[in-house]
């Protein structure tokens, strides 16, 4: 029978879970971060994302699932925390809060996502996103609309903060999303597979719907207040622009990558791909 910890006052280990709520170097230091819900839980189970803890309110029926998964032999700790400081890991008011993981992170391996796939590759990268919702809901999208993997580059919010994590609703744990410093490294890894760049500019050469997407691409989208890079601009084999009406000039940046996204699927139904 597996061995039942006990939390009940802020000590050393509370507060380590605690700073990966705020604190990017710190999750990246313990290489871990916080899920929940149940959605986002099961999907990094059933997906195989080591788990190092599951932490649950002390004096709480719990739900079945809960039951059911403190039960199971998913590997991690088992600790029964006193309600308050759960709500306080969950950022939910007492009692809302049911079940957190800890969560190992994955390296950042470009590797994590198969370029070589049996359809053509679709690939998402956001360059130097400032919000991490936005990261969130463009990994969503992605994992809605059949891309392969998401690249974040440049300095830019964090994939694991707990907005992205939120905002995700558990794609994070189907999609590989992985965090490239520079356009060098990524460059290299699609050196010689044939993948087009194709980037979203309101500027772009060809509108969205005109523009061929049923090869292997990479998507750019770029900050959601400067657009693309330089380094990036200089580096797309060609750029899309959605077409405009009304008085909004643009797009909320994960806005516009579910289009294009959306695009780029509608284009391959019809070509008889996925």
């Amino acid at each position: 029978m597996r061995t039942v910890q006990r939390i009940t006052t802020r000590n050393a280990r509370f507060q380590q879970w605690q700073s990966l709520l705020t604190n990017r170097t710190k999750r990246q230091r313990a290489g871990e971060f916080l899920v929940q819900g149940v959605r986002p839980v099961t999907l990094a189970v059933e997906h195989g994302w080591p788990v190092r803890a599951l932490l649950h309110p002390a004096g709480r029926r719990l739900s079945g699932w809960a039951r059911d998964l403190l039960a199971s032999d998913v590997p991690g700790d088992r600790v029964e925390m006193a309600p308050a400081l759960l709500a306080e890991l969950s950022e939910r008011e007492e009692g809302d809060a049911e079940l957190i993981a800890v969560v190992a992170l994955p390296p950042d391996d470009l590797a994590r996502i198969p370029l070589e796939p049996e359809t053509p590759f679709l690939g998402v990268l956001f360059d130097r996103p400032t919000s991490p919702g936005n990261i969130g809901s463009l990994l969503r999208s992605a994992d809605a609309f059949g891309a392969h993997g998401l690249i974040v580059t440049g300095h830019a919010a964090d994939v694991y903060d707990p907005k992205s994590v939120r905002a995700s609703t558990g794609s994070l744990f189907s999609l590989p999303a992985v965090r490239v410093a520079a356009p060098d490294r990524v460059l290299a890894w699609l050196e010689g597979s044939g993948v087009t760049v194709v980037g979203t500019d309101e500027h772009g050469d060809t509108d969205l719907d005109a523009a061929d997407l049923t090869g292997p691409v990479l998507l750019l989208i770029g900050n959601e207040t400067t657009g693309l890079s330089n380094a990036w601009r200089s580096r797309c084999d060609r750029t899309v622009r959605i077409p405009m009406h009304g008085a909004a000039s643009s797009l909320n940046a994960a806005n516009a990558g579910t289009a294009v996204l959306y695009e780029a699927a509608r284009q391959r139904r019809a070509a008889g791909g996925r």
